[in-house]
């Protein structure tokens, strides 16, 4: 990757920590997303945790989801759209991603627990297995592992406290 691309990359990415900062600020996981067309971001989400009645969380609700919503109805061609995440989009997200047209995706930090983007396309159903996706991990993952650090620091959290993603997170180096 040459140097215009990756301060392109890293601009953008500033974008997405700051809304992942805001969710931090709400207690919430701190996955920010924005999408850019054309060197212009076009949508943005942020994680939300929405629950039910019996305090359930809606799973669904994740920042690529919401960012996916917010998208404008104009005519974009989708496979030019870069994702950048604060952190690997699940499977769930990267699935609904490329269904829906987005080929490349760029991330801060990897998700360990539930990280979709090492998923071998070529062994599913032809659906799948023309489609070339370009995954840039690891931009600003620094600044992104200080985001989740703080997020498991937090005694009042209870959101994935115990989980392969917490364990990891405390032992990545800064």
């Amino acid at each position: 990757m040459n140097e215009t691309a990756l301060t392109i990359h890293q601009k953008f990415m500033r974008i997405a920590l700051e809304q992942a900062g805001e969710a931090l600020m709400l207690k919430e996981f701190p996955v920010g997303v924005v999408f850019v067309h054309k060197r212009q971001v076009i949508a943005s989400g942020k994680r939300e945790h929405s629950q039910d009645q019996t305090g359930v969380v809606n799973e669904m609700d994740h920042a690529e989801i919401l960012a996916l919503r917010n998208l404008p109805d104009h005519d974009i061609k989708r496979d030019e759209i870069v994702v950048y995440s604060t952190m690997e989009p699940c499977l769930m997200c990267y699935s609904t991603l490329i269904l829906n047209g987005i080929r490349h995706i760029v991330y801060a930090y990897e998700d360990v627990m539930g990280g979709g983007t090492n998923l071998s396309l070529q062994h599913l159903s032809p659906l799948y297995q023309e489609m070339e996706i370009e995954i840039i991990p690891h931009i600003l993952r620094r600044q992104s592992l200080l985001l989740f650090k703080s997020f498991f620091s937090d005694k009042t959290n209870n959101y994935w406290k115990d989980s392969l993603l917490a364990h990891y997170t405390f032992n990545c180096e800064v």
